[in-house]
């Protein structure tokens, strides 16, 4: 399988337990890469028949600006399902960075990584 990768989108949300998260927001970065077959697109020079990577860091950080969640988890797994909305995309890695998470000790990120695929 093939990927195309998309790192560093950023977006503030509003996701979090506490309700200084959900009042003030925060920023996030989310890192994806797709897993599809790009022998197709390759073959014709087609975008029609890959992924157009503008449209999903759209459709991301649309999730990321949208509804509140309390965890991190919960926003990965809205992610991957968008991204698996498209065709050809077989599976999704996505990695969820939350660098100002209210930790009360010197830290540089917190993350969760999922894996998802068609089934």
């Amino acid at each position: 399988m093939d990927r195309v990768a998309l790192r560093g989108l950023k977006a503030r949300g509003h996701h979090g337990v506490f309700p200084r998260e959900r009042e003030e927001g925060q920023t996030f970065i989310v890192d994806l890469v797709l897993g599809l077959d790009t022998r197709p697109a390759a073959a014709d020079d087609d975008l029609a028949k890959t992924v157009h990577y503008g449209i999903v860091a759209e459709e991301v950080v649309a999730v990321v600006q949208g509804e509140p969640v309390n965890l991190i988890e919960t926003l990965a797994e809205r992610i991957a399902q968008v991204c698996l909305k498209h065709d050809g995309v077989r599976e999704v890695e996505v990695c969820v960075h939350k660098p100002d998470a209210p930790i009360t000790v010197p830290f540089d990120d917190v993350t969760v990584t999922i894996t998802r695929s068609r089934v």
